[in-house]
């Protein structure tokens, strides 16, 4: 008897490494979960997005597809991004495109983004970066163009600035931050030290990072410094802790936490999804350690709400706090 053969499924052994990982892709915990905002926090989200769609806007918020979009833009709060779409570094946890000559930086940048921002309506701005290791500053003269144009336009705006780590140079530190209206100046570890090879591109480290802060503060110590942790990529509870006081350490004043979630297949896989408990206990600590304000979730990113983080730094209290991070 003949007839059509049928088709044998594949087994693990056949595919390849993209599609194994793929295969063995962790679920989403039950407590991932967003809510839509309402009463006031919905009808100001709804005049930004009207904003948004009317002029074209293009913000890091809705390129991310960030989980948070309703609650940060119903409070006044909007992240973008400069100096190109391309990075010059290949982090294993990153989405965003790697190149190591990118495209010549826009000289029409900081006068469209500061239109931008005053299009939009936000009362806060959190401006981040990508790293453009080609230039002999590492960025840091359009990084401060950008800013200034922003503050010239909407001076009432509340700034925050994202940075590289600046290939690690204090002088062009020092450039970018001299005289700058900024709020708070960021840069993200990102990871536990142990995980710096395995998480960030070879050119990054925790110790270079921790540099940049430091400077930062001694330069600027009228502005608020703030870094993230990425948890799920290796690490122990143990080793988040020690983490934290380094950062504290440093002088860092501003701290969030939240869960890694990889872009695609070809990304770090997850190595672990961290109860919503224990980022609340994470949360305490830091506080016990001395941070001036946390915002500690699953969902949580480093701009996560950045206008009442430095709101809460300055006034005191917790206005963001792990409850509002949970259920976001």
């Amino acid at each position: 008897m003949t007839g059509k053969r049928l088709p044998m499924a594949r087994d693990s052994v056949g595919l390849s490494a993209i599609e194994r990982r793929q295969q063995n892709r962790k679920r989403l915990p039950s407590w991932f979960r967003t809510n839509l905002p309402t009463g006031k926090t919905q009808i100001a989200f709804n005049e930004v997005r009207k904003n948004v769609l009317e002029h074209e806007l293009n913000t890091v918020c809705q390129e991310a597809r960030c989980p948070n979009i309703h609650d940060c833009w119903g409070k006044g709060t909007a992240t973008f991004m400069v100096a190109g779409e391309q990075c010059t570094r290949a982090c294993r946890f990153c989405a965003v495109g790697t190149v190591k000559n990118p495209p010549p930086l826009d000289q029409e940048e900081p006068e469209n983004l500061a239109e931008a921002v005053d299009l939009m309506g936000v009362n806060y701005a959190v401006i981040t970066c990508v790293n453009r290791d080609e230039l002999s500053d590492a960025g840091a003269s359009h990084y401060r163009a950008c800013l200034e144009a922003v503050h010239r336009r909407n001076p009432n705006v509340g700034l925050e600035f994202l940075c590289s780590d600046l290939n690690g140079d204090k002088e062009a530190l020092a450039h970018l931050l001299n005289d700058l209206e900024l709020l708070v100046f960021a840069h993200n570890v990102e990871c536990v030290p142990r995980l710096d090879s395995k998480v960030r591109d070879h050119r990054a480290s925790f110790a270079q990072s921790i540099e940049i802060l430091k400077e930062a503060k001694r330069l600027r110590p009228d502005i608020l410094t703030k870094s993230s942790i990425m948890v799920g990529v290796g690490e122990t509870d143990a080793e988040i802790t020690e983490t934290m006081q380094l950062l504290r350490d440093a002088g860092v004043d501003l701290l969030t936490i939240g869960q890694y979630l990889a872009p695609s297949p070809k990304h770090l896989p997850i190595d672990r999804f961290p109860e919503p408990e224990m980022f609340s206990q994470w949360d305490q600590e830091a506080r016990l350690m001395g941070f001036k304000a946390v915002a500690c979730g699953p969902l949580v990113r480093s701009s996560y709400r950045g206008g009442l983080l430095y709101e809460e730094a300055r006034n005191g209290g917790e206005s963001v706090t792990y409850g509002d991070c949970e259920t976001l």
